[in-house]
């Protein structure tokens, strides 16, 4: 149930979508008063929400840092979460902005830093259920070079939650040495560090994919509106939500 409110309920976070709710409800009001009002929280919403300063400072003291390995140090096992990829109408795995999840997991592997690689990913979508993306990333590890019987794959977890629960099972029988580096988003780490440390699992979080840039031309990014920011701001709000309702619950 979870899952699907989660899915279903996803559009109401999305700041885009806050504005057309509210010029329906302009267009449907009587009220001069009403009507005044939306107007006003229509343009508070789009100067905020589509400064691209506001976003990226918000996601600068929400993502951890950057985590350097130091030399010489190996782990038995990285744990890479799904959210990386999806599928088309045909079945064929294509990449998302997550990639470099990927290209992270593959270069730790080659440079002797991780020996085994989990994959945890089932499917997050409410159609498309037989297409389980960690399948999709094992065929691209293994062409990259990464051998066989280095890669273990999970593909029932459908959120955060889930990973560890599965995860946990899958090394407690596996007996790889704690322990574990976790490789996953900068933005979703915070959410998923606390996830895998109440499921009891050892892990070093290795954050990638950071969705913050340089400070460079300040001035531009706090007095030109970037509108696609009024879409991104929903993967800040997902994670911020996510986080509380599995502390509530009891999950992190």
């Amino acid at each position: 149930m979870f899952f699907f409110l989660s899915k279903v309920l996803s559009f109401l976070i999305v700041p885009y979508y806050w504005i057309l709710i509210l010029i329906v409800c302009y267009l449907i009001s009587k009220s001069k008063i009403n009507k005044r009002r939306i107007k006003i929280a229509i343009i508070i919403i789009i100067i905020v929400f589509s400064n691209d300063y506001i976003y990226t400072e918000a996601l600068k003291w929400y993502e951890p840092h950057r985590i350097i390995i130091q030399k010489g140090k190996s782990y038995s096992a990285g744990i890479v979460l799904g959210g990386m990829a999806g599928f088309n109408r045909k079945g064929e795995g294509i990449w998302s902005n997550g990639v470099e999840r990927f290209i992270e997991t593959e270069k730790l592997y080659h440079q002797g830093i991780i020996q085994k690689i989990i994959v945890s990913g089932g499917s997050g979508e409410l159609l498309q259920q037989e297409f389980k993306e960690a399948n999709f990333i094992r065929d691209q590890l293994i062409a990259s070079g990464v051998n066989e019987n280095d890669i273990i794959i999970e593909t029932n977890s459908r959120n955060t939650y889930e990973n560890a629960i599965f995860v946990k099972k899958m090394i407690d029988s596996l007996h790889f040495p704690a322990p574990y580096l976790l490789i996953t988003s900068a933005i979703h780490m915070p959410r998923a560090e606390k996830v895998f440390n109440k499921a009891e699992i050892k892990i070093i979080p290795y954050p990638c994919f950071f969705s913050t840039h340089s400070s460079k031309y300040i001035i531009q990014r706090i007095l030109i509106p970037d509108i696609s920011r009024l879409y991104d701001w929903s993967f800040f709000f997902k994670e911020i939500i996510g986080l509380k309702i599995y502390e509530l619950t009891g999950k992190a």
